[in-house]
C-alpha cells in the first residue's frame, strides 16, 4: 500500500497549493488593502474550473493515460507560477486583484483541476476496499498540507520573501511534481479503455446517477460544509477587523488551523483503518462540529469591543480556529471515504467522471456560502449571519437518517 500512497500524497500536495494561496494568502492581503468583506468574498470565483470537473472528466476517463494527463497539467501550473512571479496581488487602495493576476489565477485553478481528475481516477482505481480510509486520509492530509504550506506559510513568508521569489518556488515544486507524475511506476500500470466502451452523453449522465447511493451522497456533500464555510470565510477577517494582525492570523488560521485540521484528518484514517463505519462516525463529529460553531458564535457575539493584547477572549478567539478545523477535518475525510466508496460502484470507466460528479458537488457546497458569506454579512449583519450558519451545520446530521444501505 505505501507504493501507492507515497505518489498519491505528492500529487495532493501541490494539488493543495492553489487553494491555500487563494484561501490564506489573498484575502488577508486584499482586506488589508481595504476591500470591503463583499470583494473579498466573491474573489473566490476564481475558483470556477473546479466546478465545470465534469466537462473534461470523461476525456480523463477515456481519452490518453493518467500519467499523460497529471504531467501536463502539473507542468502548466509550474508555468502559471512562473508568470505570477512577475505580478504584484494588489496595490494600495486598489478596488480588486489587477486583471492580469485574476486571469492567471483563474489558469493556475484550470490545471489544479484538471490534475485532480487524473488523481482522483487513479485513487479509484488503485485503492482496494480496505485502503480506502488511509487512502482517502492521505488525499484530504497531503491537500490540506499543501494548502497551509501555500497559505499561512506564505503569509508568513511574505515579508521576508519578494512575491516574485515565492512563486518561482511554487514554480519549481510544480516541475518536480511533474517530473514525479511521470516517473510512477502506478501510473503506468493502469488499463486504457477501449473506444468500444464509449457512450453517448445521455446515457452516460444517466449511468452516473443509477450507480446506488449516488443521489443521497450527492445531497449531503452538498450541504454537509455549509455553514462551516461560511463561518470559517468570514471569522478571521473579522478578528482582522478587531485588531489581530496578518501575521497573527498567518499562525493561528493558517499553519496552525490547517495542522489540527491534519490531525482531524489522521485521526478518522485511524479510526477508518480499524473498520469504524463511516456513517455511524459522521453523526458523533458532526454533532461535535455544531456545538464548537455555537461557541465560536457565542464568542463573536462578545467580541464587539474589539480584541485586547491578550486575555482569554482573545486566546479563546484564535483557539476556536483550530477546534473548528480540527473537526472539520475529521469529517472532510470520513465524507471522502463515502464518495470513494460510492465511486467504486461505479462501472469502471466512469468512476473518474463520477468522483468528479461528487467532488464537483462537494466543492460548490464550500464555495456558496464563501462566496456568499461577505455578502450575508454585510446586508443581513453579523448575528443573523451567523445564526443561519449554525441552522445549516444542523441540516446534515438529520439528513444522516436517510442514507442507504450500500454506503454502510
Amino acid at each position: 500500500m505505501r507504493g501507492k500512497l507515497l505518489p498519491l500524497a505528492g500529487l495532493y500536495l501541490v494539488q493543495g497549493l492553489p487553494y491555500g494561496l487563494q484561501s490564506g494568502l489573498l484575502p488577508v492581503l486584499l482586506r488589508a488593502r481595504g476591500l470591503s468583506l463583499t470583494r473579498v468574498a466573491l474573489a473566490k470565483v476564481l475558483y470556477a474550473p473546479w466546478l465545470l470537473k465534469l466537462a473534461w472528466a470523461p476525456l480523463v476517463d477515456r481519452r490518453g493515460s493518467p500519467r499523460a494527463w497529471l504531467t501536463l497539467s502539473t507542468a502548466a501550473l509550474g508555468a502559471v507560477c512562473g508568470l505570477l512571479g512577475a505580478l504584484p496581488p494588489a496595490e494600495a487602495g486598489q478596488a480588486g486583484l489587477p486583471r492580469a493576476v485574476g486571469a492567471l489565477l483563474l489558469l493556475l485553478n484550470l490545471g489544479a483541476a484538471v490534475q485532480d481528475v487524473a488523481l482522483d481516477a487513479l485513487a479509484v482505481q488503485l485503492l482496494q476496499p480496505a485502503e480506502l480510509g488511509p487512502g482517502s486520509t492521505v488525499q484530504v492530509v497531503a491537500y490540506k498540507l499543501g494548502a497551509a504550506l501555500a497559505g499561512g506559510g506564505l503569509l508568513a513568508l511574505v515579508p521576508t520573501l519578494s512575491w516574485p521569489l515565492l512563486f518561482m518556488l511554487l514554480a519549481a515544486t510544480y516541475l518536480m511534481a511533474a517530473a514525479l507524475a511521470w516517473a510512477t511506476p502506478a501510473l503506468r500500470e493502469q488499463p486504457q479503455p477501449q473506444p468500444s466502451e464509449h457512450a453517448p452523453l445521455p446515457l452516460h449522465l444517466q449511468a452516473l446517477l443509477a450507480v446506488p447511493g449516488t443521489l443521497w451522497t450527492a445531497g449531503f456533500v452538498l450541504t454537509y460544509k455549509l455553514g462551516e464555510q461560511g463561518a470559517g470565510s468570514l471569522f478571521p477577517l473579522l478578528l482582522l477587523d478587531l485588531g489581530a494582525s496578518a501575521a497573527e492570523l498567518g499562525l493561528w488560521n493558517g499553519i496552525g488551523a490547517v495542522a489540527c485540521s491534519i490531525a482531524g484528518s489522521s485521526l478518522a484514517g485511524a479510526l477508518l483503518a480499524r473498520h469504524w463505519q463511516p456513517l455511524l462516525l459522521l453523526r458523533p463529529v458532526l454533532q461535535l462540529r455544531l456545538g464548537g460553531l455555537a461557541c465560536q458564535t457565542v464568542l463573536l457575539f462578545h467580541l464587539d469591543a474589539g480584541l485586547g493584547p491578550d486575555g482569554v477572549l482573545r486566546g479563546a478567539a484564535l483557539l476556536s480556529l483550530c477546534v473548528q478545523h480540527f473537526l472539520g477535518g475529521l469529517a472532510t475525510s470520513i465524507t471522502f471515504t463515502l464518495m470513494m466508496r460510492c465511486s467504486q460502484h461505479a462501472p469502471r470507466t466512469l468512476q473518474a467522471t463520477h468522483y468528479s460528479l461528487l467532488a464537483t458537488l462537494e466543492l460548490l457546497g464550500k464555495l456558496l456560502l464563501g462566496a456568499l458569506a461577505g455578502a450575508l454579512a454585510d446586508g443581513l449583519g453579523l448575528r443573523l449571519c451567523f445564526s443561519s450558519f449554525l441552522a445549516l451545520s444542523a441540516l446534515p446530521i438529520l439528513y444522516l437518517g436517510l442514507a442507504p444501505d450500500t454506503l454502510a
